[in-house]
């Protein structure tokens, strides 16, 4: 069986395989960006509704100096009443930034008994 193309199949085939691809690669480069203006930013936006010592829902991590990699897999994966959060909704740049923002606030004094 043989099959030929014509020239307007040529064509589309062409727009299909080269062009539209490289149309799509600033999306691509944009997605790379970071999705919030700062770590500060997000805390506020994200984990502070949980984790601010004022609301006093999920455990305290501001001045702990917890590492980048352990926030992520947190984020992640999520733990005990967090649910997980995926790359789509907080990049990998994000969580560092809020990793930093988290190290740069005092720790939360101990309750009096």
């Amino acid at each position: 069986m043989k099959f030929s193309l014509t020239r307007a199949a040529a064509k589309w085939s062409l727009v299909a395989g080269v062009i539209l691809p490289l149309a799509m690669l600033p999306a691509a480069v944009q997605a790379e960006e970071s999705q919030w203006d700062s770590g500060e930013a997000l805390y506020n936006k994200v984990c502070g509704h949980c984790h601010s010592p004022e609301v006093g829902v999920g455990t305290a991590i501001q001045g702990r100096a917890l590492p980048v990699e352990y926030i992520k897999f947190i984020v992640r994966n999520g733990f005990n009443a967090m649910p997980a959060f995926p790359a789509s909704f907080i990049d990998d740049e994000s969580l560092a930034k809020v990793t930093e923002y988290i190290a740069s606030l005092p720790p939360v004094p101990a309750a009096e008994p």
